[in-house]
């Protein structure tokens, strides 16, 4: 009977190993996820009103890429994302309002940042229940991560302003969550 208790403590300790290691690797091994079977779910993120809503003035970079969409199952938690970048000759303050403005107006919560001195470069919003629950991101985007990127010609024009890009993204489950959390 020993030798079963040991074996027996062994497989308690192997498992439990691989579920810290997943969790501190960002994988899970108890309900994986894919990008299989989320057209749908990525057609309703890229058609959210708010992702073409841009303050007055706000227009598409001309010098790279305005959309991005994307599923990404790489944790083992698959996220949809869909972006648009603009930008504006405004201030940061200006598109921060804007954008806090229409998404409440449209259901969205604001969930500040809990640190003060960063909520001038970024916002977020979440709405829907667990089961439905997005995100909404606004962000001021650097004109050297676009040249980075893009090109030095990109990083001019976002240079003029306040670039921004601005994110809608879910969960594959529909997972609540925290914007910050």
């Amino acid at each position: 009977m020993p030798p079963r208790t040991h074996t027996a403590r062994t497989t308690a300790l192997l498992l439990s190993a691989v579920i810290v290691a997943g969790g501190l690797t960002g994988c899970s091994l108890l309900s994986p996820t894919t990008c299989e079977g989320t057209d749908a779910l990525m057609k309703e993120l890229e058609s959210l009103p708010l992702l073409s809503s841009p303050p007055p003035g706000a227009t598409p970079p001309t010098k790279s890429d305005a959309t991005f969409s994307e599923c990404a199952d790489d944790s083992g938690d698959a996220y949809l994302s869909a972006s648009r970048s603009y930008v504006y000759a405004g201030t940061r303050q200006e598109v921060l309002d804007h954008f806090r403005r229409a998404a409440e107006a449209d259901g969205w919560r604001y969930e500040p940042n809990p640190m003060p001195d960063m909520r001038q470069y970024n916002s977020c919003f979440t709405r829907g229940a667990d089961g439905e629950a997005k995100e909404l991101r606004v962000f001021f985007v650097k004109p050297d991560q676009i040249t980075e990127s893009y090109g030095p010609d990109a990083g001019r024009e976002f240079a003029t302003g306040a670039g921004f890009e601005v994110t809608v993204g879910a969960d594959v489950n529909g997972a609540a969550g925290s914007c910050w959390g």
